[in-house]
């Protein structure tokens, strides 16, 4: 049995497994705070104490585990094993030699990906991507992730920066993106975007049971409270879901165009609201896309759910280092 340790370094939950690599099985997971408020240093110290207590907790020796694959939320530099930029930890960790000092620290070896490339390459192994070519995952959340499997192959680009698809420009006289670019996905469509909408609707006194659920409260406003009123026939709701459905396809048609995917792939806490999301998404799509066979392109809920990201992480650390 080929074992390897997946992880997701999150911004607030640092979650590890020991993953059976030739199955997909999470054998044994656990999960500790980041606190990444006290720098990288501490992280990776709590990082390293993770994997060797799990180890040791699942009745294993270091011996057991062929290495480790972390999952990074940011820009790396996957040849020196460095983290470049992670927009959601404090200090962004510039020039992080964080491969070699885990390496240094668990002796066993370590491969870097970055998160949602994690996330897209389990899913085309273990889940909703399995048996096809090419996939493209949007990983809806706080932000738009993304990541590209073309031709069996998980596309990384100049230095793993491929698959951002959440920063493909669908409007280019649209908002400011947290990138520093205008008009990107991300802007429209992500979570945050979602709850901007709900926030409006009920600023502006539209009719609507939105403000009802939130008790007026505008910070109460999520894309699941929205996605709740929607399921409840609220008007407004179903239109905020239309719309983001109407950005993702229009995403999507780009995507057809570009690397025709056989299967678009759709994650992350937004995905939640299911068919609200999907429907639109593929209307649009189906409606736009006219220069390849559109409707052999299929647009799927994730399968692997919380463990999509460690599950990648493990396949990628034993395609890379095993």
């Amino acid at each position: 049995m080929k074992r390897y340790i997946g992880c997701d370094l999150g911004g607030t939950n640092l979650r590890a497994a020991v993953v059976d690599v030739e199955t997909g099985h999470v054998l044994f997971q656990q999960s500790v705070p980041t606190l990444a408020r006290e720098g990288h240093d501490a992280v990776m110290q709590r990082m390293a104490d993770l994997f060797l207590a799990m180890i040791e907790t699942a009745g294993l020796v270091t011996e057991n585990i062929g290495g480790i694959g972390i999952g990074v939320p940011g820009v790396l530099d996957l040849e020196k094993g460095e983290t470049l930029f992670l927009p959601n930890l404090p200090g962004t960790w510039p020039h992080v030699p964080l491969r070699d000092v885990l390496q240094q620290k668990t002796r066993l070896p370590v491969a870097l990906l970055n998160d949602v490339r994690s996330i897209t390459f389990g899913e085309w192994r273990f889940g909703a991507g399995q048996g096809v070519d090419t996939v493209a995952v949007l990983a809806i959340g706080t932000g738009i992730g993304g990541g590209l499997v073309i031709n069996g192959q998980l596309h990384l680009g100049i230095g793993g920066t491929a698959g951002e698809l959440g920063h493909m420009v669908i409007d280019f006289n649209g908002p400011r993106c947290g990138c520093g670019n205008y008009g990107c996905l991300e802007a429209f469509a992500s979570g945050p975007a979602i709850a901007a909408m709900g926030m409006k609707a009920v600023a502006q006194g539209l009719t609507t049971k939105i403000g009802e659920l939130c008790a007026y409260d505008l910070n109460a406003i999520t894309p699941a409270l929205i996605a709740e009123a929607a399921l409840k026939g609220d008007e407004i709701a179903c239109e905020i879901y239309q719309q983001a459905g109407f950005y993702l396809g229009v995403a999507a048609s780009s995507l057809c165009a570009s690397v025709s995917p056989r299967r678009i792939i759709v994650t992350g806490g937004v995905a939640h609201a299911g068919r609200l999301l999907l429907d639109p998404m593929e209307k649009t799509m189906r409606e736009r896309v006219h220069i390849m066979p559109v409707e052999q392109v299929e647009i799927v809920p994730g399968r692997l759910g919380d463990h999509a990201g460690v599950i990648g992480a493990a396949c990628w650390a034993a395609k890379r280092l095993g």
